[in-house]
């Protein structure tokens, strides 16, 4: 097993090389263990995946961050936190989050300027721009090099404003966050557009993409990293649920048909 600071640095490696990557987002170690098994090289945590385990559609810090601790003792990749709004709109205490995902076990994590209030969904200007700048701080105190991520939400509440997320990302940027990130955006166009403005690498989420984009073309596009958030998890539900409604439906199990192998499953949690 990889020490902390050598999955940081592999980590670090990924965002440095030519080219995207992709990097999944397991919900459990049982999912961690599958995408290892199959030779990728980063995992994500998902917190909309934590909350839809929980039968919940939020999820607490302390949830997060032990879905964290979970993912990340389940194999030797690196794992990025996805840790919302780190819990809280003060900055400082907010910038906790980071020195706790660490503790957790992931070398990378997220800070985000959506607020969790439905009403003012979006942290002002100012406000997101200190956030960030806190937990730039906390992942600088680490005796490692973290990975930390900004985002800007606009996108995903309502705020179509190419603009406004644009000026946030470089503001971020400007005060030291290492990956940005803007979940939402749908269209290469606009994709490419938000990521030529920017410096530091970029993450892209597929979950709220036109579905038909490449990994080359998102490459192409400026894209270095490529997530799937929740999708995943969302998708695994949609198998779940078409099983039930075919038994209580229709009284019938056809479904077996489709099952994993259980050799397959068995190697990757051997």
């Amino acid at each position: 097993m990889r020490t902390q600071m050598e999955k940081a640095e592999a980590f670090r490696a990924l965002h440095a090389r030519p080219g995207a990557f992709i990097i999944p987002n397991p919900w459990d170690a049982g999912t961690a263990k599958l995408l290892a098994a199959m030779g990728f090289e980063a995992l994500a945590t998902t917190s909309l995946g934590v909350a839809n385990t929980l039968g919940s559609t939020t999820v607490s810090l302390d949830a997060i961050i032990e879905n964290c601790r979970v993912i990340a003792d389940a194999t030797g990749l690196p794992v990025n936190a996805d840790l919302e709004n780190c819990g809280a709109d003060d900055p400082k205490t907010a910038a906790k989050a980071i020195a706790r995902a660490a503790e957790a076990g992931c070398v990378g994590g997220s800070i985000e300027d959506f607020t969790g209030d439905p009403q003012k969904p979006i942290y002002d200007f100012s406000l997101a721009v200190e956030r960030v700048q806190a937990a730039v701080e906390a992942a600088r105190a680490l005796p490692f090099p973290f990975t930390l991520t900004a985002r800007a939400e606009n996108f995903l509440h309502g705020r179509k404003d190419v603009d406004d997320t644009i000026r946030r990302l470089q503001a971020f940027e400007a005060a030291g966050a290492d990956v940005l990130y803007s979940p939402g955006l749908y269209d290469i166009g606009t994709i490419r557009t938000v990521v030529s403005s920017v410096g530091k690498p970029f993450n892209h989420v597929m979950g709220f993409a036109d579905p038909t984009l490449t990994v080359d073309q998102l490459s192409a596009a400026g894209v270095k990293r490529i997530s799937v958030g929740g999708a995943m998890e969302r998708y695994a539900l949609a198998a779940f649920l078409k099983c039930a409604r075919e038994m209580k439906e229709r009284g019938a199990f056809t479904y077996v048909r489709e099952m994993a192998p259980i050799g397959e499953i068995r190697a990757a949690f051997g």
